[in-house]
């Protein structure tokens, strides 16, 4: 078992992350909440890195790309169905998929004209139309509700890719959350010194970077667990997300309390990063409902893995 990134893999995330930043960084973000218009920015840059040609359903190495790829969107929270477009499925003439609840199915599509499909946790996939949402992005952050039209039921094999890569645009999210955090105390003065020499801080930050650390182990062996084509994929993936929802609360909350009242202002950049991880924290399914499925499918007999009993045993 090998969940290393290829050397391509992570050099495309770089060529990404850069890109990303000439074309406007974190103002990206804010741009497309004034003018949502503004999100075909990143898809036209993201277009022209060859982002809309992988196939991580057919080649491994495209895989490890496009979930870089996503890490380095997430980064800079840019405000697109990224993984959502790279998760569509091989033999459906669609442009993206995401992952829907059984009620109230909903989407971070809002106003992409794309054509979306949708999948549920049973396998029945949709074609879906995405409807005008009637609060601005905001509130929204782009989320609007979705009218489905029923096509199938043989979308099994398609849940985990579209579970995983949404995980790896929320680890870029926490990745910039550190690095965030890590600067403001670095740069921030208390009682004549810096918030970095504190130890109670220091304790904080070690806390949030072992929560972080833990979801990018998670993401790779689920990736490799799709890879694989192991039986259990779509059970790793939820645990990746289960985990994923968790150190997110955790990460943000100390990069918010770091912050102090700055971190809610529109000026701080934490602000939008908190704010348009909603979407990914909540969709399809929030921390309670994950861990209730993941328990379900489970039942007794537990996540394989490196350190699991052999079966019988």
């Amino acid at each position: 078992m090998n969940i290393e990134l290829a050397d391509e893999a992570l050099e495309y995330g770089t060529q990404v992350r850069r890109a990303l930043e000439a074309a406007g960084g974190d103002e990206l973000v804010r741009k497309a909440e004034a003018q949502p218009a503004e999100r075909e920015t990143i898809a036209r840059v993201l277009g022209e890195l060859g982002a809309w040609e992988l196939s991580p359903r057919q080649d491994a190495v495209e895989l490890e790309a496009a979930a870089a790829l996503c890490r380095s969107a997430g980064y800079w929270a840019a405000p697109y169905p990224v993984a959502e477009r790279l998760a569509r499925p091989a033999d459906l003439d669609v442009d993206g998929l995401v992952v829907v609840a059984d009620a109230t199915p909903m989407a971070a599509v809002a106003g992409i004209e794309l054509r979306w499909a949708a999948v549920d946790f049973d396998g029945r996939r949709s074609l879906v139309t995405a409807a005008q949402p009637d609060v601005p992005p905001r509130n929204s952050a782009f989320v609007t509700p979705l009218r489905c039209t029923p096509v199938d039921t043989g979308g099994a094999g398609d849940i985990a890719l579209a579970l995983v890569l949404p995980c790896w645009t929320l680890l870029g999210m926490l990745d910039r959350a550190i690095d965030l955090a890590r600067d403001h105390v670095v740069v921030r003065q208390q009682f004549g010194q810096a918030l970095a020499r504190f130890q109670s801080v220091q304790f904080q930050l070690t806390d949030a970077e072992v929560e972080r650390a833990g979801v990018e182990m998670l993401a790779r062996y689920a990736l490799w667990s799709i890879q694989a084509g192991n039986e259990q994929a779509l059970d790793d993936a939820l645990a990746l997300r289960l985990a994923a929802i968790e150190a997110a609360d955790v990460v943000l909350r100390v990069s918010h309390q770091l912050h102090g009242a700055l971190g809610f202002c529109d000026e701080a950049t934490l602000s939008w990063l908190s704010r348009y991880s909603w979407p990914v924290r909540r969709l399809p399914l929030g921390r309670s409902a994950t861990e209730d499925l993941l328990t379900r499918r489970i039942a007794r007999h537990g996540l394989p893995g490196l350190f699991s009993e052999p079966r019988g045993v």
